[in-house]
């Protein structure tokens, strides 16, 4: 008993054809759509390792110095806007927001204001020495006007210096607060 041309006709058959053919093709199509979603997936793991790699550096340079993230996080806010689904595999990877959580920009803020109060005492002593040293220049010239004027100038620069320091410091500071909005 042979399969015969005949045969073909019986719906029986027919049916039974069009089921495997249909089961053939659905589990073709399986496993494309696997294949696409395990490609997606790992394309999608490398740009999130790129993007850790690219902003490698950026939390290191933001731990020694703090107006690093005034450059780098607005970036790192930007690139979650264009790549939202690998920055949350990093936020889950990282337990936090990458590559700059809240408490890194506040101990950013911490951090700067440290360095400007030891800054700041660091420049008080060295001008406290220096206008000591002219100081004694002026008394033993007796009060001369042209040392009593070098005293003055110690003390404009002295002041000059903190200015432009101390603006730097509230305009940084400032903006590391307006990271944490």
């Amino acid at each position: 008993m042979g399969f015969e041309i005949g045969d073909l006709l019986n719906p029986a058959v027919t049916l039974i054809g069009a089921v495997v053919v249909a089961a053939i093709v659905w589990l073709t199509g399986q496993r494309i759509v696997s294949t696409i979603a395990q490609a997606r997936e790992d394309a999608m793991r490398g740009r999130a390792l790129h993007i850790m790699a690219m902003f490698a550096p950026a939390m290191e340079q933001a731990r020694s110095d703090p107006r690093a993230l005034l450059v780098w996080q607005p970036l790192g806010r930007t690139a979650r806007g264009l790549l939202p689904d690998e920055f949350a595999l990093l936020d889950q990877t990282f337990g936090a927001p990458f590559p700059f959580s809240a408490e890194t920009i506040q101990a950013a803020h911490a951090q700067w204001s440290a360095d400007w109060l030891a800054w700041e005492r660091s420049h008080d002593a060295e001008y406290k020495r220096r206008a000591a040293e002219v100081e004694h220049e002026l008394t033993s010239s007796g009060g001369s006007p042209v040392i009593r004027a070098k005293l003055d100038a110690v003390e404009r620069e002295k002041l000059d210096l903190y200015q432009r320091r101390y603006a730097e410091y509230v305009r940084t500071a400032k903006a590391l607060q307006a990271l944490r909005i």
